[in-house]
């Protein structure tokens, strides 16, 4: 490691995010009420530019927090705002959160947004822009995607589709262009300058029928356009699919992930790739373990693909008398450091990681 820094948390997390000034949302995900959301402060030394040399102070500080009644399965912050959009069952309403001013340390609830019939669905998956006007993409089927102004609840957008098929994840590849992909695997594209647009379902990878999926999008500094860089699907089994929206019929490279076994649960599963570094992806949620792969290589073969890094941390890391090994609940990438990671497990340690570059063109 180049650096790693431990924090204990006082309930496990499946959310990290990213805020204003490089800060870090987490939230707890219990089912008995009471789950924290908290606005932490890394350590000084990742807050730096530049590389320091030895810092007094090394460990995360709270700056402000809330408490959630339910559990916090998705959190999103919504660019160049201090609100927070989050979602957790019993169903697919989200609600809304201000990060309060300096000279307060409470985050607190303002608002719900509710969605047509969703009691009884599964929770929501989000994603949140501020290209036009502070909006979320919400859904947790693909009969009910709708893009909502946040402040005033307003639906901007609503897909049409008569599919009931679960959702994994969505997300805005830009201010005009949404992209979800289903539990079991297909893409689907949509536009919101076409309101009711249909929802058109691209190709679902070739694998085991049962498996879930999940999706990974890049985000990274201004470049190529959205549609031309390519989107990663991962599945309950370890595979791994690229696929180039332009032309969804034939996957760019498919390969099996490292894993020692299949995921028993994809609750956690996760997929990303890095914002600050060309090819390079991490994959969690099958044991206590985050693998770091470089892609450019990998074709359609399907073959093993081997492993940059591999973070151990977590599963080293379980306090006496745990249920079995901790697993990574979730990870996300330092946004301006490349090879900087955070990650959480089940037994609520918090984890931010920088590893040695040892060879190869990351």
């Amino acid at each position: 490691y180049e650096a790693l820094h431990t924090f204990e948390l006082q309930a496990p997390t499946r959310v990290i995010e990213w805020a204003r000034g490089s800060r870090i949302c987490v939230a707890g995900y219990g089912h008995s009420g009471g789950n924290e959301i908290l606005q932490l402060l890394p350590p000084p030394t990742l807050q730096a530019k530049e590389t320091q040399g030895l810092c007094p102070e090394r460990d995360f500080k709270v700056e402000c927090g809330g408490f959630s009644s339910r559990p916090v399965y998705s959190l999103k912050h919504v660019p160049d705002t201090s609100l927070l959009v989050t979602s957790g069952p019993p169903d697919s309403s989200l609600q809304v959160w201000q990060v309060s001013a300096e000279d307060s340390d409470v985050i607190k609830s303002v608002s719900s947004i509710s969605t047509e019939n969703g009691t009884g669905q599964p929770w929501a998956k989000i994603a949140a822009t501020s290209a036009r006007a502070p909006w979320v993409l919400h859904g947790s089927r693909l009969n009910n995607v709708q893009v909502t102004e946040v402040e005033s609840k307003k639906n901007v957008y609503v897909a049409a589709s008569r599919s009931s098929e679960e959702l994994s994840d969505v997300a805005f590849l830009d201010c005009n262009t949404l992209l979800v992909c289903c539990a079991k695997g297909q893409l689907c594209l949509a536009d919101t300058r076409q309101p009711q647009g249909p929802l058109e379902a691209a190709a679902v990878p070739s694998a085991p029928c049962g498996q879930r999926w999940c999706m990974g999008v890049r985000h990274g500094p201004p470049g190529p356009a959205p549609s031309s860089q390519p989107v990663a699907r991962l599945s309950s089994g370890g595979q791994l699919t690229l696929t180039d929206l332009r032309k969804v019929s034939e996957p760019l490279a498919c390969v099996k992930c490292s894993v020692s076994s299949p995921s028993s649960s994809t609750e956690f599963l996760h997929i990303s790739w890095a914002p600050a570094l060309e090819g390079c992806l991490a994959v969690s949620g099958f044991d206590g373990t985050v693998h770091v792969y470089e892609s450019r290589s990998w074709d359609g073969s399907g073959r093993e693909a081997e492993p940059l890094f591999v973070h151990k941390g977590h599963a080293f890391g379980g306090p006496d008398g745990s249920e079995g090994p901790p697993v990574v609940t979730a990870h996300t990438w330092h946004p301006q450091k490349p090879r900087t990671l955070l990650s959480a497990a089940s037994d609520g340690s918090l984890h931010i990681w920088d590893w040695v570059q040892s060879c190869g063109s990351c």
